[in-house]
C-alpha cells in the first residue's frame, strides 16, 4: 500500500493540479504539459506528500467532458510527472472507471472519487483489482444539480451515514477496508453554514476507522466568511481550516497553495 512518509503521525499535504480549462480557481493554468510538470515539481519541493491530478472540473455548473477527453488531458501529464518524479505519490481525481484504470496503468497510486463510486460503480471494481488507496467523498447529484441538494436533517450525521453507505458498496465490490479514505465533501451539496458545521464536528468523522481527507482550499464558504470573492485571496482562510484539520486529527488536507499550507501544518503539528 502506498502511503505518505510519516503516515498518520501528522496531517499530510495533498497538492492539487487541475489539468482543465474551467476549474474554479486555476482553470487553464496547467493545461500545457510543461506547466503541469513544473507545478508538480514545485509542489513536491514545497512539501507536498502527494499530488492530485484532475482533468474534469467538478466546480458547480461545470460541463462533463467524458472519459476520452479526460484521458486525453490527464495521461500525458501523469506520465511526464511520473518520469520526472518516480518516487512521488500521485492521485488521480476522477469518477469514471475507464479513466481510473488508464491512470493506474500509467503510474497513478491513488484514486480520488468525488462521487464515492456512485457515478460509475465499475470504478470500485477497478480499485479492488488494483489494491490501491481510494478516497470516497460524500456528494449528492452532479456539478449542475448539487447546489440544490443541500437539505439535511443533521448534516454531520447524514454525511457520516452517506460515507458508511459508500464504504459498504466499496467493500461489496472487493475493496479492502484498509484501502479506503473518507472525504466529507466540503462544498459539494453543502451550504456555507453546513460546511462550517462539518468542520466544527470533524472529530465525529475522525473517530470512524477510516483516514479522513478534507479539501477546503480556496472554497466559496471561506470567501463567504471573509467577504472575499477572489479564490486566490483565500489563502489565510484556507490556512485556518488546515489548522482545524490538524487539531481534529485529519489524515490529509488537499490544497492548492502547497508551500504555505505545508508550513502551516508543520506548525500545527507542534501545537496539537
Amino acid at each position: 500500500m502506498l502511503w505518505p512518509k510519516g503516515w498518520r503521525q501528522r496531517t499530510a499535504v495533498m497538492g492539487v493540479i487541475n489539468i482543465t480549462p474551467d476549474s474554479f480557481s486555476d482553470g487553464g493554468r496547467f493545461l500545457r504539459l510543461d506547466h503541469a510538470t513544473k507545478e508538480a515539481q514545485k509542489q513536491l519541493r514545497d512539501g507536498a506528500d502527494l499530488i492530485d491530478l484532475g482533468a474534469q472540473s467538478t466546480r458547480p455548473g461545470a460541463e462533463e467532458v467524458g472519459a476520452e477527453e479526460e484521458c486525453r488531458r490527464l495521461l500525458p501529464a501523469l506520465k511526464q510527472i511520473r518520469s520526472h518524479a518516480p518516487e512521488a505519490l500521485i492521485s488521480v481525481d476522477t469518477f469514471l472507471a475507464p479513466v481510473a484504470a488508464a491512470a493506474l496503468e500509467a503510474g497513478a497510486d491513488w484514486v480520488n472519487d468525488v462521487s464515492g463510486g456512485q457515478r460509475d460503480p465499475a470504478l470500485l471494481q477497478v480499485v479492488a483489482n488494483a489494491g490501491c488507496p481510494v478516497v470516497l467523498m460524500h456528494s449528492r447529484g452532479n456539478s449542475r444539480t448539487m447546489d440544490q441538494l443541500t437539505d439535511y436533517d443533521d448534516v454531520l450525521e447524514d454525511v457520516r451515514q452517506g460515507l458508511l453507505s459508500r464504504t459498504e458498496a466499496a467493500l461489496r465490490s472487493g475493496v479492502r477496508k484498509e484501502q479506503i479514505l473518507w472525504d466529507p465533501g466540503l462544498g459539494f451539496a453543502k451550504s456555507h453554514r453546513q460546511n462550517l458545521m462539518l468542520l466544527q464536528g470533524l472529530e465525529t468523522l475522525v473517530q470512524e476507522s477510516f483516514p479522513l481527507l478534507v479539501g477546503p482550499s480556496r472554497k466559496r464558504f471561506i470567501g463567504a466568511v471573509l467577504n472575499e470573492p477572489d479564490p486566490l485571496a483565500r489563502i489565510w482562510g484556507t490556512a485556518a481550516v488546515a489548522c482545524r484539520c490538524a487539531q481534529a486529527g485529519v489524515a490529509v488536507v488537499r490544497v492548492h497553495d502547497v508551500g504555505p499550507m505545508a508550513q502551516t501544518l508543520r506548525m500545527a503539528a507542534e501545537l496539537w
